[in-house]
């Protein structure tokens, strides 16, 4: 493949800055290129469809060390390893995601608390415990209900196309699945369980690692994509629900052991 591109070219057509061409030769993320006699600079369209790699990598929020390691396996020429790397940084980053909306949502929940607090009392002197600006103060209205908050951790079942449902069936490995298993009973170790329309729902306590819900919850749909998950917050406190079509209610049950 001849080297017929100036910079300039090609950072027109990934639509980049030639600085951004220059510095990515510069800490190695691009091989150094060749030189025309003049001493120009001078690229190959192969560069280009790596420049666009990388500019997807970045669109999923990769690091460069990240990046770096993509391009590595890119390099080679098949797309498998690529894949592999790939699928495991977006379930990463995934859960990331879905971790830091539950907090943002939180941060959410306890703002509006704070806005509502603040308009309650306003002392004649310095604050005090009702004013709002050291305390949260309790609502004027002990008996209101709170509301409430549902968060999906995981997309929704979606369908295969050809308006086929998405399929009863576990990717994971068998040998893999008792470990799965046993994450799940770990996490939410005695938690109560309660029979649900379409699923169960278990009740988490203030020392559930939601995080780890989160993590859990999406590593269980790169497997078992008929499974949904929502965090919900409620006048009931917190919960994980698990939902699925009927036809795998049974796998619902035994994997998170509904009962009263």
């Amino acid at each position: 493949m001849s080297a017929s591109l100036r910079i300039a070219e090609v950072a027109d057509r990934v639509g980049i800055s030639t600085a951004t061409v220059r510095y990515y030769e510069n800490i190695g993320v691009l091989p150094e290129p060749e030189r025309a006699g003049n001493g120009y600079r001078v690229y190959d369209d192969r560069t280009v469809e790596r420049l666009e790699f990388i500019a997807r990598a970045k669109q999923l929020g990769c690091s460069l060390d990240e990046i770096t390691d993509l391009v590595a396996a890119w390099n080679g020429g098949e797309c498998g390893p690529v894949q592999d790397r790939l699928r495991a940084l977006v379930a990463d980053k995934l859960t990331a995601a879905r971790t830091k909306i539950v907090e943002l949502d939180t941060l959410i929940g306890e703002l509006q608390q704070a806005a509502e607090s603040l308009e309650q009392h306003r002392p004649a002197g310095p604050c005090d415990d009702s004013c709002g600006c050291v305390t949260t103060p309790t609502p004027l209205d002990a008996t209101s209900t709170p509301a409430s908050m549902l968060i999906a951790l995981t997309s929704s079942r979606s369908l295969t196309g050809a308006g086929d449902e998405v399929p009863i069936a576990c990717t994971l490995s068998a040998d893999l699945i008792p470990d799965r298993l046993d994450d799940w009973s770990h996490l939410l170790d005695d938690s109560p369980r309660l029979a649900i329309d379409g699923g169960v729902r278990v009740e988490l306590d203030d020392h559930t690692d939601i995080a780890e819900v989160a993590r859990l919850a999406a590593a269980e749909q790169s497997c078992c994509r008929f499974f949904s998950f929502r965090l919900t917050i409620d006048e009931r406190g917190a919960a994980l629900e698990v939902t699925a079509p009927p036809d795998a209610l049974d796998i619902v049950h035994t994997a998170f052991g509904a009962h009263q």
